[in-house]
């Protein structure tokens, strides 16, 4: 679908200079998100659709979503010959040639191929049409009746192809031929933080899936993006975080960018001494008195990979125990401790987005460690003492948008400029973030 042009008046609306004062209109105008999606998701931008490990075998495939375009993510048949070139994995929308249907329904599975139940257009793994019935007509006596017309070739009727990209299991799509290549669009600055998590001494880590969380928040999805380059909020309005020291606003800390200022890493280490007392005073979200009933839930053991050499002071190293990376527009990777997971963000309308949750770990994790990887994702996903706070709170600042009367958000912590910090006391992510989306949105 092509967004209706936005005339010379809607897009001078933003009259604040700079990015640090974000416009309500900006989460609530319909007109505006459909212009997203064909400038953001549906234009140059890489978009994270699964990771390889959920389609081991051919013919394994998973639905995902570019925007608000259901996709496949599919294993295809590789030829010898091309086996040292050729990954396998195809990403193809779902969406029958022949008449538009949605031709896919099961959101996991394996298949010698796609059959469209409407009219039985058959596609090969690679979306290529295979074949239809009654493409050359149906003889009766002397005479054809019907078939396709003269000139009528399969090679000119498959499924929409995407352009398709992996890093260390990864894998992205595209639908723009323009769109960079994916480490260029990644840049250099965000490449580290991905090593770290997906490769090891000898490539990509091989990784385990431990599970699924889904849900469906009701706000705007610029507000996940944003929720997750936030340091601001994390020892204020997360009573685990601040309690029990997962993330406090005297731990030392990183906030990392690319150079367009889309992506992101939020990098910081768990104090291992005392705590200064200045971070919780007069926040009503910390509970001094509080106590697990099970303290497996901290039950923290720090890994081989978390020590790296330290990209920003050559010939030091640096151990984080907690690396937020924020992917422009559609993912998350979260270590937190030993809790592994992507978080695909799925945008359903202005004010709607999908959450979707896959937790993993790695082929040689003992199960000791799974066990652990799983107790602590319960930190996390829709019911998680964590990250429920972050989707309520996201619905409540969409209804606050929404009300009547001009307005918008304040994103002046640590100032009003684009700089990576030391430290977590600022708002510098957000701020970059909106002012690509401001150059791409053409505001």
């Amino acid at each position: 679908m092509n967004a209706p042009p936005l005339s010379s008046t809607e897009l001078s609306r933003w009259t604040q200079p700079g990015s640090s004062r974000v416009p309500f209109w900006a989460y609530t105008d319909a007109q505006l998100y459909q212009r997203e999606l064909e400038k953001i998701f549906y234009g140059a931008h890489w978009c994270y659709v699964g990771l390889e490990a959920e389609i081991p075998n051919v013919g394994d495939y998973k639905l995902s979503h570019v925007g608000e375009r259901q996709v496949l993510m599919v294993r295809d048949r590789i030829a010898p010959k091309d086996r040292a070139t050729d990954h396998g994995i195809r990403v193809v929308e779902n969406r029958c040639a022949h008449r538009g249907v949605r031709f896919c329904q099961n959101p996991q599975g394996n298949a010698r191929s796609f059959v469209c139940p409407y009219h039985q257009w058959t596609y090969k793994l690679n979306g290529d049409l295979a074949g239809l019935p009654f493409k050359d007509g149906v003889k009766e006596g002397d005479c054809v009746n019907g078939g396709m017309p003269e000139g009528f070739d399969l090679k000119d009727h498959g499924l929409t192809k995407l352009r398709v990209a992996l890093l260390h299991g990864l894998v992205f799509a595209t639908f723009s031929e323009e769109t960079e290549p994916l480490k260029d669009y990644l840049g250099p600055q965000l490449m580290p933080w991905l090593d770290r998590i997906f490769k090891g001494p000898e490539g990509a880590r091989k990784l385990t899936l431990l599970g699924y969380n889904r849900q469906r928040i009701p706000g705007n999805w610029k507000l996940m993006m944003e929720n997750i380059k936030d340091p601001y909020h994390p020892g204020l309005l997360h009573t685990w975080f601040v309690t029990f020291g997962l993330w406090r606003a005297d731990q030392k800390s990183r906030m990392v960018m690319d150079e367009e200022g889309r992506h992101a890493v939020m990098i910081s280490r768990r104090n291992e001494g005392g705590q200064n007392a200045a971070v919780t005073e007069g926040v009503t979200s910390f509970k001094a008195n509080m106590a697990l009933h099970d303290d497996r839930l901290l039950d923290v053991v720090p890994e081989p990979w978390w020590t790296v050499p330290d990209p920003s002071n050559p010939g030091s190293d640096i151990t984080p125990t907690v690396t937020m990376i924020t992917l422009f527009p559609s993912l998350i990777i979260q270590q937190q401790v030993n809790s592994l997971s992507t978080r695909h963000i799925v945008p359903r309308g202005q004010g709607e987005f999908d959450f979707i949750w896959t937790h993993f770990g790695f082929a040689d994790d003992t199960p000791e460690m799974t066990q652990r990887r799983l107790r602590q994702a319960n930190l996390f996903g829709p019911a998680g003492f964590v990250s429920a706070d972050d989707g309520e709170v996201i619905e409540f600042s969409q209804a606050g948008f929404e009300q009547a009367g001009e307005g918008a958000t304040l994103c002046e912590l640590g100032g009003t400029g684009n700089e990576m910090t030391e430290h977590m006391v600022t708002e510098t992510l957000i701020r970059s973030m909106y002012a690509y989306w401001k150059k791409v949105m053409g505001l």
